[in-house]
């Protein structure tokens, strides 16, 4: 949450050869080899039982590629606020959402929404268009407002959380609860959208360690430290506006980092401020991402990231998955109505270019922005993207670590850090009430 179609497959045609004749049969046997070529370069490390889509033709044939290419190539999006659509929208009941229908029919133009602080989102996700899409992960973000902070912020985390699972549950056909990256390549392989949950903002845990474990033992795999709101522990982006000084992170926070290393909770640096990107990569014994940021060169927002925190991020052998919001990419007055493909792939192809193609990835945060470039307007535009860099002479290679490849990779890299501290005792620390920032009316005690 950031407040500030076609389809394409493989097929094959039937070829008539006169029966005896060897210069058909040579001909045969170059069309095979040549198929074969094709299909294993664009399937690597994936299973290939995704070719079911069938042929549509697509006029351009950049856009024919990438279609073509993430349903053999499993497209990882590290960021979807589709469960606050819920929360605002259904009052989290999921069972009242017809999720394999148009969501923008279901919530129109003045739908009635439970926080009317939140500006007005265009419904951008549904199953039709997550496969439209090809969609092969996607990471949701259990979000609550930063006014719960310090409230009733961790039952609505739970209660979002608790969204998810339903959402997913209601349909099996398509959804498949994703807890590890095995269970990502393992959904994939079986024609199904894994469904991961992210945490957006540590004000939901509460302060307590307790709390961060109970979410990991619900199926919560990344921890974003801060939304746009500090936490005691933890200063978010804007701290760093008109020059302010950013604490980064407490004592405290340092051991919420380790404890997530520990558990193989993946830490999630977009929202917080410079300072405490800093400091989480240098207490993380694991890599870190930003599910959902852009680069502050091309745009110097400060949900984005700065030059010398990204060469940072590839000595920590993270990952940066590039937001698709206007706002982050295009710092123009008019952004919302002239912010262009090209442009979102600028950014990608800056990071590729200032620190390597292993370490770029994308997290489009479809629903929780109000502006979307111009043909990337929801989750059925993924292969625009690719098409544009395809265009730009992306070798397929460069193009399956940006689609999935490059998560998977620190995701296992998480993993084995957990595995390599599978005896070490859970933190136990308590937050020094000296860290406090504000007054906390509804806290009783530690």
């Amino acid at each position: 949450m950031s407040t500030g179609g076609s389809t394409h497959g493989l097929t094959s045609s039937e070829l008539a050869f006169k029966k005896g004749s060897n210069r058909d049969k040579l001909v045969l046997g170059l069309v095979i080899v040549g198929g074969l070529a094709l299909v294993i370069g664009l399937a690597v490390g994936i299973p290939l039982s995704r070719r079911a889509a069938p042929a549509v033709p697509i006029h351009d044939p950049d856009l024919a590629f990438a279609k073509t290419f993430l349903q053999t190539n499993v497209l990882i999006d590290g960021h979807n606020d589709l469960p606050w659509q819920y929360r605002q929208y259904a009052k989290n009941k999921a069972y009242s959402v017809m999720l394999n229908e148009d969501t923008r029919t279901q919530w129109p133009a003045g739908t009635p929404m439970t926080d009317s602080a939140f500006p007005v989102l265009p419904p951008q996700t549904d199953i039709p268009r997550l496969r439209a899409g090809e969609v092969g992960a996607q990471w949701w973000a259990a979000f609550v407002s930063c006014a719960a902070t310090f409230k009733d912020a961790v039952r609505q985390g739970f209660d979002q959380v608790d969204v998810i699972h339903k959402f997913t549950a209601k349909y099996p056909e398509t959804f498949q609860l994703a807890l590890s990256a095995s269970d990502i390549e393992t959904t994939f392989a079986n024609d199904k959208i894994a469904s991961l949950i992210g945490l957006e903002g540590g004000h939901m845990i509460g302060n307590s360690l307790g709390n961060l474990r109970m979410y990991y033992m619900i199926g919560v795999r990344y921890m974003t430290l801060t939304h746009s709101c500090d936490t005691d522990w933890a200063d978010n982006y804007k701290a760093d506006i008109n020059g302010g000084i950013s604490k980064g992170l407490t004592d405290f926070g340092r051991i919420v980092v380790r404890e997530m290393n520990r558990l193989g909770m993946i830490i999630d640096l977009s929202h917080v401020s410079y300072q405490t990107m800093l400091d989480a990569m240098q207490a993380s014994v694991a890599p870190v991402i930003f599910s959902h940021s852009s680069a502050f060169a091309l745009c110097n927002h400060y949900r984005n990231v700065q030059d010398d925190v990204l060469l940072k991020l590839k000595q920590n052998k993270g990952v940066i998955m590039i937001n698709f919001y206007t706002g982050f990419i295009n710092c123009d007055a008019d952004h919302a109505n002239t912010t262009t493909v090209a442009q979102v792939a600028d950014h990608i192809d800056y990071v590729k270019n200032l620190i390597g193609v292993d370490y770029v990835a994308i997290g489009a945060d479809y629903d929780g922005v109000p502006f979307m470039p111009l043909e990337l307007e929801d989750v059925s535009t993924y292969p625009v993207i690719f098409a544009e860099l395809h265009r730009r002479k992306w070798s397929i290679e460069d193009l399956q670590k940006l689609a999935g490849l490059n998560f998977l990779r620190v995701f296992r890299a998480v993993e084995q850090v957990r595995d390599n501290k599978s005896n070490d005792n859970p933190h136990e620390d308590i937050i020094n009430p000296a860290d406090y920032i504000t007054l906390h009316n509804c806290t009783t005690s530690f």
